[in-house]
């Protein structure tokens, strides 16, 4: 088959096409045919192994553990295991090649990848292959986040800092779902998505501060992590949550070592004393709930996955550079 391979850690050059064995199945995994697969910043990391940390987290010391990247798949089932008993070959699916939480390659950039039964949910017939490959990591990521508040956001002020990407068009239609009142901060070029996904109110970051607002807000997730966390208490209420993706900004942070890690875990401390920061908590979702919840979501139709660009899989660094770029309004896919 045809795969996307990257030996090193590096730069988008270390990535080559080539011609590779189609993987094996395990007993509870099953072999997609891959239609489509996403393109975002954890692939980008354990691309260049930067931070150094994350690669500790699953991803291989010196170099990839897994040779071939991504993570978000979706396509059709050819092949189960001995004891896969949820799906069949033909089955239309979508879900997150690696298990677990940790930082790795998941082989998800070829014709062909090898998936847990667990990690894959079938696919909405109302959303294409494209759309759905969109939803995984990122979907995880505002499932989790929005969690954290630990109660209904129904009729909450709430505020999405970087609305307008991968993660922040996710969440504000699961946060609209939620009978949230939205609010969403990003560039000019991207207000008017924003507004057609359900944004009440929108904020022009190149004009205006929104720490430095009037109006109070119950939770602001902040996904680029590009104002502190006193400067954002300004305008939480007193019982609001502030919730941080903690975004490296493709190595461009400077902080090759620990990257974010240093201050999400001020962050963490802190909480022990400040009631506007969530406590420290080891549990999330399985990856087996999670993915169902975000299939319903699809069906629904209050979840509308949005697609920026598409690019063939022999033109996946130039995919993940246009990412890398920042001006990708929702999600980058890459299509076979």
């Amino acid at each position: 088959m045809k795969a996307i391979v990257q030996d090193r850690y590096g730069s988008l050059d270390v990535l080559q096409l080539r011609e590779v064995d189609e993987p094996t199945v395990g007993d509870d995994e099953v072999l997609v045919k891959v239609r489509a697969a996403s393109v975002h910043p954890d692939v980008w990391h354990v691309i260049s192994g930067l931070p150094y940390v994350l690669r500790l987290m699953g991803s291989g010391v010196r170099r990839p553990k897994v040779a071939i990247p991504g993570t978000d798949v979706a396509g059709h089932v050819v092949a189960v295991g001995a004891k896969v008993t949820r799906l069949k070959p033909g089955d239309e699916v979508f879900g997150e090649s690696v298990k677990g939480y940790g930082w790795a390659n998941g082989g998800a950039y070829a014709e062909f990848v090898a998936v847990a039964q667990d990690s894959l949910a079938l696919k909405p017939a109302n959303v294409t292959f494209e759309q759905a490959a969109a939803v995984p990591s990122t979907g995880y990521i505002a499932l989790q986040v929005l969690r954290q508040r630990g109660h209904p956001l129904a009729g909450e002020q709430v505020l999405i800092n970087g609305a307008g990407g991968g993660v922040g068009t996710i969440a504000l239609q699961l946060a609209k779902a939620a009978g949230a009142q939205v609010t969403g901060v990003d560039s000019t070029d991207k207000l008017e998505l924003l507004r057609s996904l359900g944004a009440d109110r929108v904020i022009d970051y190149t004009r205006e501060d929104f720490t430095r607002g009037a109006r109070r807000y119950d939770l602001i997730f902040d996904i680029p992590g590009n104002h502190s966390f006193s400067a954002c208490r300004r305008v939480l209420t007193d019982r609001g949550t502030y919730l941080l993706i903690a975004h490296d900004h493709y190595g461009r942070a400077g902080r090759k070592v620990l990257g974010s890690v240093p201050r999400v875990l001020g962050l963490l401390a802190m909480s022990v004393f400040v009631r506007q920061l969530p406590k420290a908590s080891v549990s999330m979702p399985s990856k087996k709930d999670a993915i169902a919840t975000l299939s319903k979501y699809l069906q629904s139709g209050q979840l509308t996955p949005v697609i920026d660009q598409t690019f063939p899989l022999s033109q996946t660094a130039e995919a993940i550079r246009y990412l890398s770029g920042g001006k990708a309004r929702g999600k980058v896919v890459i299509t076979m």
